[in-house]
Order: structure tokens, then sequence, then C-alpha cells
């Protein structure tokens, strides 16, 4: 009875991944033959049934980019890219539809460390850097009880400078994965999905207007008040606008 219920597991598991492959392919086909609306529907069915991919995210995007959907074809690819980071035909299909945006919002330059140290920090996620540093620590578990257990003098240098190493790493990775946490904690991003959106004083409609933002951009959602979202622009500017004119990333 175990080893029937065990089959149809692998069964049931099997046929959805193949019905989604299968969809997904429908809806490369159909963006081909230009129903883009259709590839879309396509493309949110499957992402209606808790699936993702950086692939899927993508071409969700280039599929909303045909139909002029600018802030749908940016969150999208904003999605992919928090899968596939380094992926270079996302990078320039988010910054082509990135220049179709209104908004031109200065950034404020950040500190050669602060960069570095950034830059360092994004070059693996939360749970690369907390399972580096795992691995790091077992392996200085490992060699320092072979520097402790040896009796040769030159194995035991050895066996100790590079368990000290692997210790620093593994305290900087746990470092990086903290910091990469605290970050991710810390900074919710969204895009603007309304055509044109005015940004107010406070989280009421009769608070004073203070500027407008346009589909497509880029904001940062620090603080959320019933229907209100408190957003943070990278030029410093801050102001609340209605939660349905903006999707969360």
């Amino acid at each position: 009875m175990k080893r029937i219920v065990e089959i149809l597991v692998f069964l049931v598991i099997t046929t959805g991944f193949s019905q989604e492959e299968e969809t997904f392919q429908r809806g490369n086909s159909l963006y081909n033959q230009e129903n883009y609306q259709e590839a879309i529907d396509k493309y949110t069915s499957i992402l209606s049934t808790g699936k993702e991919s950086a692939s899927l995210y993508y071409n969700l995007g280039n599929a909303h980019y045909k139909l002029s959907n600018i802030g749908a074809s940016i969150f999208y690819f904003e999605k992919a890219l928090q899968l596939a980071p380094n992926d270079e035909d996302i990078k320039n299909n988010l910054a082509f539809a990135q220049k179709a945006t209104i908004d031109a919002i200065d950034v404020i330059p950040e500190g050669f460390i602060s960069r570095t140290i950034k830059k360092i920090t994004n070059t693996l996620s939360f749970d690369g850097w907390a399972w580096s540093s795992v691995v790091c620590i077992i392996l200085f578990v490992i060699l320092f009880i072979l520097y402790y257990t040896t009796n040769n003098s030159s194995k035991k240098r050895g066996f100790f400078a590079v368990s000290l190493g692997l210790l620093i790493l593994g305290i900087l990775g746990i470092s990086f994965a903290y910091k990469q946490y605290n970050f991710i904690e810390n900074n919710r991003f969204a895009i603007i999905f309304s055509q044109e959106t005015i940004v107010k004083s406070e989280p009421n409609l009769r608070s004073e207007e203070i500027f407008e933002l346009h589909e497509g951009t880029k904001v940062r959602v620090t603080e959320t008040v019933n229907d209100w979202k408190k957003i943070k622009l990278t030029d410093g500017k801050i102001g609340w606008i209605p939660a349905s004119d903006l999707k969360e990333l």
C-alpha cells in the first residue's frame, strides 16, 4: 500500500510538471504568433499554481512590453532579476523598458566603501551566504581537529592557517547573510502601476499634494497605513500614495 501511494504521488507531481511545461510552451507559441494577451494569460495561469521561474517572469515582462504595459513589464523583469540577478538578457530588457518611463529621478551617490560592501553582499542570496558559512564552519572544525591531532609540525601549521582562514570566511559569510536579510526586510520595493498618481504629504485624500509619479517608476515602500503606502525615492523624496496605485515586488 505504501509503495502504491508513493507511485501515485510521483505520478501526480510528474503530471503537474508536464502540464505546466506544456502551458509554458503554449504561451511561448502564442507570443511568437504575436497573441501577447493570450500568452500572458497562459503564463499567469502557471503563476496561479504557485510555480515561478526567471524565464516565466522574463517572458511575462516581454509580453507586457509588447502591449505597452510599461508598469507590468518592469515589474516582471524585476521579479525575474530577483531569481537570476546576473542574467544579462533580463538586465538589458529591463533597462530598455525603463527608458519608456516618464519620471527621471536622481540617485543619491553612495560612498566607495558602501558601494563595495553592497556589491560583495549581492553576489550571493541570503541562503547562499548562509550555506557558505555552514560549509566554512564545518571545514574549520575538521581542519582544527586535524591540527590538534597531527604530530607533524609543518602539517600542523598548514591546518591551523587554513582553518583560521575558513573561520574568518565563515564569520564574514554570516555577516553578509545578516546584511542581506536586513536589506530584504528593510527594503520593500514596488512598481507604480497607475498611469499617474499624486503623492500626498499624509495618508489621506485631504492632505497636500507634493509631487506626481507615473507608470513604471520603482519606489521603496517604508510604511503601510490602511490603504496607503509611504514611499521613498532614490533622490530622498518621501510621500504617501494609494496602495492600489502600485504593486510590491
